[in-house]
């Protein structure tokens, strides 16, 4: 009976062995996950410090002494140029449109007239398709599967032992730890 006792024993011991073999993972898997975590604040911030250094601090120092361009020591010239942004918030497109029409600027409006189908619904596309074009609009098809519909049907199909070719849908079956904090 102790030696049954002997062999239990040793397998449980294998057991915790391989548990902690995999906590210890885990704990590398969350910690490499603060990592990326504080890496993406500090790019966050690094990249605004720049902006203001090139785009405030630079350009107010320049204005100062009246300067157009620098040279270093090191080689470095270091210019001043002025830049143009733009982008119209969704709150106030159609006034920025409207006013754009109004000046004679409309011809950077781009007009795109969208029409959803649905699954199965190809012929119906088509007919559309051909209504439009013999009434003069240049009217054109996008196709498109989303991601996670493309994603369900491999799974779908490959968990039902269904045939798919792998390489032409970029079949990649993989598996992923995935580590919650409490």
């Amino acid at each position: 009976m102790s030696e049954v006792f002997e062999q239990d024993a040793g397998a449980l011991q294998v057991a915790d062995d391989k548990l902690a073999g995999i906590a210890q993972l885990a704990k590398r898997a969350k910690m490499l996950e603060r990592e990326i975590e504080e890496l993406e604040s500090s790019l966050s911030e690094k990249q605004d410090n720049y902006r203001k250094l090139t785009e405030e601090s630079l350009p107010e120092a320049f204005a100062e002494l009246g300067l157009k361009s620098f040279a270093m020591d090191d080689g470095s010239k270091i210019e001043v140029k002025q830049f143009y942004s733009a982008t119209i918030s969704k709150a106030r497109q159609s006034e920025a449109y409207a006013w754009l029409r109004e000046h004679g600027y409309d011809d950077i409006i781009k007009n795109t007239v969208t029409v959803r189908f649905g699954r199965r619904e190809d012929e119906l596309c088509a007919r559309l398709l051909g209504l439009l074009a013999t009434q003069g609009f240049p009217a054109e098809q996008n196709e498109k599967i989303e991601p996670q519909t493309l994603k369900a049907w491999v799974k779908e199909m490959l968990t039902k032992g269904r045939e798919v070719p792998t390489e032409l849908f970029g079949v990649y079956i993989g598996n992923k730890a995935s580590i919650k904090s409490i």
